[in-house]
């Protein structure tokens, strides 16, 4: 066979393949088709957005749990690890089925909401709870009058909300709904009360089977939270070994907003900030809560992986230290009293007597010099001592005219001691600089020693010589060591003193 002959029969070949290829497409798409045309029929049904009702992991997830809710495993005991136990992972998987089950309720609610929208409007904003929404609606149907002497609505709703509920109703726009509507939204509130049911029979294995797993982290933070955070842990024994600060992020969910505010995005919350025990809290001590539980959450674990403490003591004792806590963190402060002024820390003063203190008092006492010193002439130039600080006189000390008749006697056994700085001071004093002035000397200005005479003219003579006198017969008759003199008397004759 030729080049060409091999080149035409694999491009034969090549076509024959394409034919079958397409043969094939069209088979699947008629399948699809007719596949979906039952989807099509059923769009207004609640099945078409609502599918784990029936899911397959859904089934097998609860016979698995009638089956150990049927063997009574509850007091048996577990060896070794616990995620070596086969009911373990049906712990795990049950558990994190509630929150699809949640999520299911959720979209089952809007849909209803949606369809019954049309016949009772109202009815969305008086029963905001979704359970109790779409039990009302079951309950209601399309006639509205069965909202009064209605015992069962009774058991869903309050007497006050019942009476709104009735008023509104009778002053309602909506329309009455078709057969085919009611019975969809009839339909979706079987399957949200059933799947209600289920995640209450859940949650009732859960904290069952937690208890025997881990009974003192389930008293803590619940049986339902205690499950998430092993889970999420990989384990028992791993969530033991991790850290306080690691426990209280498991479960943290990173949300990525772009273009929109991220205020109300708590950072660094896991299933612990979330439970019932922090939640019950004021917000700005839910933090503050949620890493003391994390902390005790980690003990209470640790305590569990080695199964002690089996009926829940060391939980119960760490729990009711939490409670504590929490009671102190919540009291109002104490009331501020007003105080009054606290006494004087003076120490005691030392008290003694005796000839010794007195002497030591009159020494240091406030002396007749330094009275003198610290007395001040009126309307007169004082001296500067040094002749270099401006104002620093020693007073009357040192002064012939002290005001007074007679100077105070002082007593030369008692005179206190003279130091050595007003020794100094005084020599100062009496030292001449320069010259004598008349400023100095306290003479007058116009004093000379150059005096006319009518008998000789001019004569040297001492301008002082008359103050001279009169100092000398003051300090005869007024001079503080002055005695009496003997005076005559005119009358008696007799001499006195």
């Amino acid at each position: 066979m030729s080049l060409a002959d091999e080149l035409l029969a694999d491009l034969e070949e090549a076509a024959e393949e394409d034919e079958n290829y397409m043969d094939e497409e069209e088979d699947h798409k008629i399948e699809d088709v007719h596949k979906e045309t039952p989807m099509d029929l059923n769009v207004d049904s609640v099945k078409s957005i609502a599918k784990l009702w029936d899911s397959k992991i859904f089934a097998e997830i609860l016979v698995k749990i009638e089956e150990y809710v049927r063997k009574h495993a509850k007091g048996a005991e577990v060896m070794g690890p616990i995620e070596t136990a086969p009911e373990y992972r049906v712990i795990v998987d049950a558990n994190n089925l509630t929150v699809e089950i949640e999520n299911e309720l959720n979209l089952i609610h809007k849909f209803i909401r949606d369809k019954y929208s049309k016949r009772f409007p109202e009815l969305e904003s008086l029963v905001p709870n979704a359970l109790d929404y779409i039990r009302t609606v079951k309950e209601l149907g399309n006639s509205l009058d069965k909202c009064k002497n209605n015992e069962n609505l009774q058991q869903i709703l309050t007497n006050a909300t019942i009476m709104v509920v009735s008023v509104t109703a009778s002053t309602t726009q909506g329309q009455q709904l078709t057969d085919e509507e009611l019975y969809r939204i009839e339909e979706a509130c079987d399957m949200a009360l059933e799947l209600n049911q289920s995640k209450h029979r859940i949650y009732e294995y859960v904290e069952s089977r937690m208890s025997f797993i881990a009974p003192n982290l389930s008293i803590i933070v619940g049986a339902s939270t205690a499950a998430k955070i092993m889970g999420i842990a990989g384990g028992l024994t791993n969530l033991s070994k991790m850290p306080a600060c690691n426990v209280m992020l498991l479960g943290a969910q990173r949300k990525n907003l772009s273009g929109f505010s991220s205020t109300s995005v708590l950072p660094h919350t896991g299933y612990i900030y979330h439970s019932d025990i922090v939640q019950s809290l004021p917000p700005d001590l839910r933090r503050k809560a949620a890493r003391l539980v994390a902390a005790k959450c980690t003990l209470a674990s640790r305590v569990d992986s080695f199964h002690e403490s089996t009926v829940g003591k060391v939980g119960y004792d760490l729990k009711e230290e939490i409670e504590r806590k929490f009671d102190k963190w919540q009291e109002p402060p104490p009331v501020k009293q007003v105080k009054p002024l606290p006494a004087p820390l003076d120490g005691q003063r030392k008290k003694r007597g005796g000839r010794r203190y007195r002497k030591m008092k009159e020494r240091l006492g406030l002396t007749e010099i330094r009275k003198q010193a610290n007395r001040m002439s009126f309307g007169e130039i004082e001296e500067d001592a040094y002749q270099e600080d401006l104002g620093f006189s020693l007073g009357h000390l040192g002064k012939s005219g002290s005001g007074r008749i007679r100077q105070a006697q002082v007593n030369e056994a008692t005179k206190a001691r003279i130091s050595k700085t007003l020794q100094r001071t005084l020599q100062k004093q009496s030292m001449v600089y320069g010259g004598k002035s008349t400023v100095r000397d306290r003479s007058s200005g116009t004093a000379s020693s150059v005096a006319f005479t009518p008998l000789q003219g001019l004569e040297i003579v001492n301008p002082q010589a008359a103050e001279k006198k009169v100092a000398e017969t003051n300090q005869k008759y007024f001079s503080s060591m002055a005695e009496f003199l003997k005076v005559k008397s005119e009358k008696s004759g007799t001499m006195t003193q």
